[in-house]
């Protein structure tokens, strides 16, 4: 704070366009603070504006996105009371990370891996499904404990294979994942975070040939399917459709990309620029 205070700090007006909705666990709130810490924190001189002429985007050195990740904690901490600082550090420096207990390692060199994002629309509360969670441990400890190992096993591995992947994409590594989602979502479910709207959508795209599980915290939310280089559009457009007809949301896009960049006015899409000129 002090950092921000020993400056003077012009009037700005902020506008906000998003195409992430809200309250279904994909962690739209972090990605508002994180690019709200770093246009305030450039704003004020505490970073470097990195866009340099000519240039279409531009990101921060590593000690300015350590900065930017602090101040946006500060900001899941008001509107989460006790976040973990997952969804924050992901959203400043992109890619994947492992947490474990307490501890977040960004990994190095991962893939960019296409998926089906899709909205159950079936709101549910993070903090009755936590408590859920920890009930069944502590009342089934002999059978809930060795579900919860498994599932740090099945991080592990998937982590392996994700570093692995960029020196060697070699298509087999594709249906190790699918296994890992599948094998994910049911132990998911013993842990009494699945949902029938989740289910359904694991029915859908598995008619499809595709592979899903729940994302977030489940209890309905959202799910992720993973999309194979050989997935022909015609089964992804397919698979779309009768998400859809089931009521769900749904978009392809992308998991892996870069965090937090800052972007000159000409390079973003017209349909962003036209949302923040009707603003």
């Amino acid at each position: 704070l002090c950092v921000c205070c020993s400056r003077d700090v012009p009037s700005v007006d902020i506008l906000v366009w998003s195409e992430l909705p809200t309250g279904a666990g994909l962690g739209s709130s972090a990605a508002y603070a994180v690019c709200l810490a770093a246009a305030l924190l450039m704003v004020c001189g505490a970073i470097s504006c990195p866009l340099q002429e000519g240039e279409s985007t531009a990101r921060w050195t590593e000690e300015e996105l350590t900065l930017i990740n602090s101040w946006a904690f500060q900001g899941e901490r008001v509107i989460h009371g006790n976040p973990s600082g997952v969804d924050n550090a992901v959203g400043t420096w992109g890619g994947a990370l492992r947490y474990q207990a307490g501890k977040i390692t960004p990994l190095k060199r991962v893939p960019t891996l296409r998926i089906l994002l899709t909205n159950t629309k079936v709101p549910r509360s993070t903090k009755v499904l936590v408590a859920g969670v920890k009930e069944k441990i502590l009342k089934f400890p002999a059978i809930m404990n060795p579900v919860l190992d498994s599932i740090d096993a099945i991080s592990q591995e998937c982590q392996s294979v994700l570093e692995v992947m960029p020196a060697n994409p070699s298509p087999e590594h594709y249906p190790v994942l699918e296994e890992f989602f599948d094998i994910n979502q049911h132990h998911l479910n013993v842990l009494g975070v699945g949902h029938p709207s989740l289910d359904r959508l694991c029915q859908v795209t598995a008619s499809h040939s595709l592979h899903s599980k729940l994302t977030g915290a489940g209890g309905g939310g959202c799910g992720i399917t993973l999309l194979p280089p050989d997935t022909s559009p015609l089964a992804v457009e397919a698979a779309k459709q009768d998400l859809c007809a089931c009521g769900f949301e749904c978009w392809e896009t992308k998991i892996g990309a870069p965090g937090v960049t800052l972007h000159s006015c000409s390079s973003l899409s017209a349909q962003v620029q036209h949302a923040l000129a009707q603003s």
